[in-house]
């Protein structure tokens, strides 16, 4: 009986993932980041953290929906590049199935060396939250994957 108990809250447990893909683009000169995350855990944690209530998939206000997550993956994903902060330009975002995908860029960026990432999407809500991470440079992918309260990775290429 308890056996089948273990396999049934196993079966039953969710889990909290997020991705994020960071794509340096050598034509554009830019970098381009989207960012897969469960749209039911990322309204919550924005409602959570301003106060405020807000429907993701139907706004009543698309531009404060896009203001709130704009300043919300500001907030909680920060990228250097060559020890550089850089500043992101919110593009929108879209939902897919269970997960909102968010789209930023950092534009002016002609080559990259090193990007050193911060990531903590979501670690507030979820003490088991993962967020993975993609980046790719020239052609050559590196990933990681961020356990919280680990937030920090780095990247050389």
């Amino acid at each position: 009986m308890i056996n089948i108990l273990i396999v049934l809250f196993s079966f039953l447990h969710p889990f909290y993932v997020s991705v994020t893909d960071i794509r340096h683009n050598a034509k554009n000169k830019s970098i381009e980041i989207s960012s897969k995350i469960f749209f039911d855990d990322l309204e919550r944690e924005i409602e959570l953290e301003n106060k405020v209530s807000f429907d993701i998939i139907k706004p009543v206000d698309k531009a404060k929906v896009d203001l709130l997550i704009a300043n919300y993956i500001k907030k909680h994903l920060q990228l250097k590049v060559d020890g550089k902060l850089m500043a992101m330009n919110y593009i929108g975002y879209e939902i897919q199935e269970d997960a909102a995908w968010c789209y930023l860029e950092i534009p002016k960026i002609n080559k990259v060396g090193k990007i050193e990432i911060d990531n903590n999407i979501l670690f507030k809500l979820h003490q088991e939250q993962i967020n993975m991470l993609n980046v790719t440079v020239n052609d050559h992918r590196q990933s990681t994957k961020l356990d919280a309260p680990t937030s920090k990775a780095s990247f050389k290429f």
